[in-house]
């Protein structure tokens, strides 16, 4: 019992944490951020306003994750984010492919309590910095209701992860709000007045079927007159959750301090918005719906945007300027809002894309005025225009994992953020980002640590694709469509592949590249063919005169005529894809992007793979068979397609492929990491959507690290992740390691990359 006599007054419990990097923002850009420092070593704390993570992609706002691969909608192949997100989607795909947003949290939660050099403090919000002189921060002050208590962390670093920018805002750093002008960087994209200055917030709602009648009585603040909303005739009872992302409104309000007031507005439409679906008589489906779920935080978009040592604008995207500092990569559309939102005549957005991915400089990831502080997620370094493209969620924790990795960099050498620009520690950091799973576009690095890359790459088997065997089915040219297959230079190439046709005819088949290394939009042509072909089913062949020119992906386009149907494949093969110029509706309205003149953007066509288990193959037969399936690629090389498949593929035949590594004298193994193939072409989206499989088909499953004499050392069962990390409890010293591969999850067997290091 605790009886306490009166008093003037009284303080709260005050706790203090000293720790090597303050996290402030728990969206999945503050837990990637402390997610690396933690793994490096760096005592972390995170600091989360919230009862759960994940920001917009947790269950209060339910925002599917998402970003360079954009639903596949754009000609980004195998371009999904790697590392610390890669880890949550796969984990999330096994445990929740049907995209509940409560199982995506406890993920989350589970990742950053796992980790014993992080500290979570929950419903913990900043309020106040210390600052031990003009640029550096020195303490964070910040308060839990919960527990009644007063938090100060001091650290010698921070990172803002926090959306509007808090601490970098209490701190004095430089930042920007609204557009800029076309004239201050030249993008041709920037807004006008009219269209706006700022992206708006947006609320979700679900619904169930409940099978029996359920009425609905609107609260009084609901809207009712639904023709105020220009796209009204949009709505049905089919959609659900994120597909409501045009539900936008705030963008001509200030997006940090008015935030209540967007709420209660975003609130004023969605239950209007059910209150006509539910009681305007029609929609006669609606009758037995309840609505389950409105979300209570509006999901932000756009506020403040802090000043680095360098700006991303629209031309580095557009472009595809190549950094020497990349860190991180991105993909998704430039994407604009108008500031009117859901009350816009306007389309609910803008987008246009660029022909690929895109690098983002470390100089855009701290403060140029503030000298410890890093910046992580929507709030980095980059124009108005480029954080249309930049602000998507799978985009900022790639990022983010580069800040916690640098921070681990700056604890242990006693330096500032901006010491990692150049130079070794540039290099450092980089490293340890390809060592962690990260792409950097234009860049691989040979890691100087890495005993796998003295060593010699052999194998039982590889694939030599001479055939892409025919199933039962058949595919109509409505569309065109194209297999994208990697080609070696010197060789005429021939290709042979069924069809089906209602009357004789000829096909036009061409041959296409991009113009640009490591793209996949085929602008170039290198030669077409019209080929004959009789009534009925028949065989033709197309064989190209001009002999390929350079290494490289090339497609094999089948151009639309909808009187020919052509055999497809059930083989599913690393770094072989299907494609066709049929446009993805969720993000394009057409299969040609058209922009118009003057704004800066490029003017292509859309080649898209479809889902599985719809997205097969063509089958086809190859003259010459595809020999880049290789042994020798695991020991260098980017750990994903790019401009060759970058993989060791087995022969499918071999029942039990190995993968040999040896070297001339023997080595001590402290670390062996192999990379896997986590089909890098799939958004593997958080919520709302589901998934056909909860493993991806490409990835292995058991396998025997096996040493010199045949010994088996190390044996792995169900394995399900793209990376597989194994450190020997004591010396081994090896001139051979072999990997035998057991069992994968469907396709014949792949690696990537092997690496090894010492002690």
């Amino acid at each position: 019992m605790l009886i306490e006599a009166p008093a003037d007054k009284r303080s709260l419990n005050l706790v203090e944490i000293d720790a090597g990097l303050v996290v402030v923002g728990g969206g999945l850009s503050g837990v990637c951020a402390a997610i690396a420092a933690a793994r490096h070593g760096v005592k972390t704390v995170l600091v989360q306003d919230r009862p759960v993570l994940g920001g917009n992609a947790s269950s209060e706002v339910r925002l599917w994750v998402l970003g360079a691969t954009s639903h596949m909608g754009n000609n980004n192949r195998w371009s999904r984010e790697g590392g610390i997100i890669n880890e949550i989607l796969e984990e999330n795909l096994y445990r929740n492919r049907q995209g509940n947003a409560l199982i995506f949290d406890t993920i989350l939660l589970e990742k950053c309590r796992e980790e014993s050099n992080l500290t979570l403090l929950l419903n913990t919000a900043a309020y106040e910095v210390d600052k031990s002189d003009p640029d550096t921060l020195s303490a964070v002050h910040a308060f839990c209701p919960q527990n009644s208590t007063r938090y100060v962390l001091r650290a010698p670093l921070f990172c803002d992860a926090s959306g509007d920018g808090l601490v970098g805002f209490m701190a004095g750093a430089a930042f920007r709000m609204g557009a800029e002008s076309r004239e201050e960087f030249g993008e041709g994209f920037a807004p006008d007045a009219e269209y706006g200055q700022l992206l708006g917030h947006s609320m979700y709602f679900s619904t169930k079927d409940v099978g029996v009648p359920v009425k609905f009585t609107a609260p009084s603040w609901a809207l009712k007159d639904i023709t105020k909303i220009p796209r009204y005739r949009q709505f049905n009872t089919n959609m659900q959750g994120c597909n409501f992302w045009w539900i936008e409104y705030g963008g001509r309000l200030d997006t940090v301090h008015q935030t209540e007031e967007i709420k209660w507005e975003l609130w004023k439409v969605v239950y209007g918005v059910w209150d006509y679906i539910k009681n305007s008589g029609k929609f006669p489906e609606a009758e037995t719906m309840t609505l389950e779920w409105v979300g209570h935080v509006p999901g932000k978009r756009e506020s403040r945007r802090f000043e680095g040592d360098y700006l991303l604008r629209q031309q580095d995207l557009v472009e595809q300027r190549e950094f020497d500092d990349v860190v991180a990569h991105g993909g998704w559309a430039v994407d604009l809002h108008p500031a009117d939102g859901i009350y816009s005549e306007k389309n609910g957005c803008t987008q246009w894309h660029a022909k690929g991915v895109y690098g983002i400089p470390w100089r855009c990831y701290y403060s140029r005025n503030i000298k410890n502080l890093f910046l992580a997620g929507r709030i980095i370094s980059a124009t108005h225009v480029a954080f249309g493209a930049t602000r998507v969620m799978a985009t900022c924790a790639a990022g983010a994992q580069a800040v916690g990795t640098a921070a681990a960099i700056c604890s242990e050498q006693g330096c500032l953020p901006a010491d990692l620009g150049s130079g070794e520690r540039l290099r450092e950091l980089q490293l340890r980002l390809q060592r962690d799973g990260q792409f950097l576009p234009g860049m691989t690095l040979k890691d100087p640590s890495d005993l796998a890359a003295r060593a010699t790459a052999s194998a039982s088997s590889r694939l030599v694709l001479a055939e892409l065997k025919p199933n039962s089915a058949w595919v109509r040219l409505d569309h065109a469509w194209a297999m994208l297959v990697p080609l070696a230079g010197g060789a005429r190439q021939g290709f042979s592949f069924g069809v089906s046709a209602e009357q004789a005819g000829a096909l036009r088949v061409e041959l296409r590249r991009s113009l640009k290394s490591g793209n996949f939009t085929p602008e170039e042509l290198v030669e077409a063919l019209d080929i004959p072909f009789s009534e009925g089913e028949s065989r033709i062949t197309a064989r190209f005169a001009t002999p390929i020119t350079k290494d490289g992906y090339h497609f094999i386009k089948l151009c639309e005529d909808p009187s020919v149907r052509v055999r497809v494949s059930d083989e599913r093969l690393t770094g072989v894809l299907a494609v066709t110029s049929a446009f993805n509706k969720a993000v394009a309205s057409s299969s040609v992007q058209e922009p118009p003149a003057g704004i800066g953007i490029d003017r292509f066509e859309f080649w898209l793979p479809k889902r599985r288990p719809e997205g097969r193959n063509l089958a086809m037969t190859f003259e010459p068979a595809i020999d880049q399936f290789g042994p020798a690629n695991v020991t260098g090389g980017p750990a994903r397609p790019v401009d060759a498949p970058n993989a060791w593929v087995a022969d499918p035949a071999d029942p039990q492929p190995e993968l040999h590594l040896d070297w001339e004298s023997p080595v001590e193994l402290g670390r062996v990491k192999i990379e896997f193939d986590p089909d890098w072409d799939h958004p593997m989206e958080s919520v709302l959507m589901t998934h056909p499989e909860e493993v991806v088909p490409f990835l292995v499953k058991n396998f025997d690290l096996i040493d010199d004499a045949g010994g088996i050392f190390h044996s792995v069962r169900e394995h399900r992740g793209a990376c597989y990390e194994w450190l020997p409890e004591g010396p081994l010293v090896i001139r051979r390691l072999t990997l035998r591969v057991l069992a994968t999850y469907g396709a014949p067997a792949a690696v990537f990359r092997v690496s090894c290091f010492s002690r």
